[in-house]
């Protein structure tokens, strides 16, 4: 479904990416690791053509999306994102900011995605909170119903970028839970994250970006378990010293 091919990024003459390649195929989860600063939030950025890249080509359901001519919002309307940071509208309700793409982007009428919306709130456990503003949501809330948000324009793609990220550890689970349960639902998700543990039990492919670069990709028992590259043997070492592996 998603090809990256070449991937070059720089912010004012500092190189972010380097030449990044990878793959996500249709149903698979594919998880990006790696320190602080090696380029993860750039990728995905780039990918939703947030950010315009300099060099590289990003290729979504066999289409070039980089190409001159192409209608960005056109793309955007087939992939949803996660921030690190919720980014709901606060003066929004929970319902009315998870129905507010579907209507306004997609035509959806207002009745259809409210049902559909409550049938998707009701489904993680937050249909009694439709009503509340984000600032009445504790954090662990406030993701889930990012992730509702996301997930309410049935995007091909779904971006997690770092979802657990501002969470306290004892909310962390629950969204963890929920991206578990989305991926069993055979979603196409492209995550940034530094839960290893996690990364180990969703993925089907975990890449290891160092410096920009994509230093080592595939499966979690590999990438994690075995690692080939000294320097992916280093961070998963630190990371197990952190308590996320």
């Amino acid at each position: 479904m998603l090809e990256v091919r070449g991937l070059v990024k720089a912010f004012r003459g500092v190189p972010v990416l380097t030449g990044v390649d990878l793959v996500v195929e249709e149903h698979r989860v594919v998880t990006v690791i790696g320190a602080s600063g090696s380029g993860k939030s750039t990728l995905l950025r780039c990918v939703d053509l947030l950010e315009p890249v300099d060099d590289g080509q990003v290729w979504l359901d066999g289409v070039d999306v980089t190409a001159v001519a192409v209608d960005a919002d056109a793309v955007r309307r087939r992939i949803g994102v996660v921030f690190q940071a919720y980014n709901l509208f606060p003066h929004l309700s929970v319902l009315d900011n998870v129905t507010l793409a579907p209507q306004r982007v997609h035509g959806v009428p207002r009745a259809q995605a409210e049902e559909e919306a409550m049938a998707l709130l009701e489904r993680i456990g937050l249909a009694a909170k439709a009503r509340a503003y984000p600032d009445q949501l504790s954090g662990g809330q406030q993701q889930r119903t990012a992730v509702v948000r996301a997930l309410a324009v049935r995007p091909r793609l779904l971006l997690l970028d770092e979802v657990t990220s501002a969470l306290d550890p004892e909310l962390v689970g629950e969204v963890l839970a929920l991206v578990r349960e989305v991926k069993e639902g055979g979603m196409t998700i492209l995550m940034a994250t530094h839960e290893m543990g996690f990364a180990r039990s969703v993925a089907d492919t975990v890449v290891f970006l160092d410096g920009g670069r994509v230093l080592e990709q595939g499966p979690p028992e590999q990438v994690l378990g075995d690692p080939v590259e000294e320097r992916t043997r280093r961070f998963l070492a630190r990371v197990v010293d952190a308590g996320r592996l």
